[in-house]
């Protein structure tokens, strides 16, 4: 039929939406040979801190209420302030500590992180080489499941 396999998926992916991916999609995906394309892997912003305060009004969550119903809630709100202590403890932006986490699997080829200004592209571009400590990953993960 002359059409080549797929050979990436693209999947929501992050550490606030993540039990799908690593589940079901990335199992597969490395079966195949594919990589993972993820994207929102900054969950429109929540690890990054956007949303300490509120909710902007030039803000994703302000033009798409459905997706603050998912991402802000007081658990998640709890979390990334959990996660801004082992962000500032690595020397890294919660923006980094995000993106170096989702990129810490193989089978992760690469983020879309949505960047809306330059600024977000250099900051999203210091997480490119980050190679989490093991405890951190341990601590991260705790956070995660909420045991910490």
């Amino acid at each position: 039929n002359g059409l080549h396999p797929p050979v990436v998926e693209q999947p929501q992916y992050s550490m606030l939406y993540r039990e799908r991916v690593e589940g079901e999609i990335l199992p597969e995906a490395e079966r195949f040979g594919m990589g993972l394309v993820v994207w929102s892997p900054l969950a429109m912003g929540m690890l990054t801190g956007r949303y300490d305060q509120g909710i902007p009004e030039d803000s994703r969550f302000a033009r798409y209420p459905q997706f603050a119903e998912r991402f802000l809630t007081e658990e998640n709100r709890k979390k990334v302030l959990k996660l801004k202590e082992v962000a500032d403890e690595l020397g890294l932006t919660r923006t980094q500590l995000a993106l170096a986490w989702v990129l810490r699997l193989p089978g992760i080829s690469s983020a879309i992180t949505g960047a809306t200004r330059p600024e977000q592209i250099r900051e999203s571009l210091g997480a490119a080489g980050v190679d989490l400590p093991q405890e951190a990953l341990e601590r991260i993960e705790a956070i995660l499941k909420g045991e910490a």
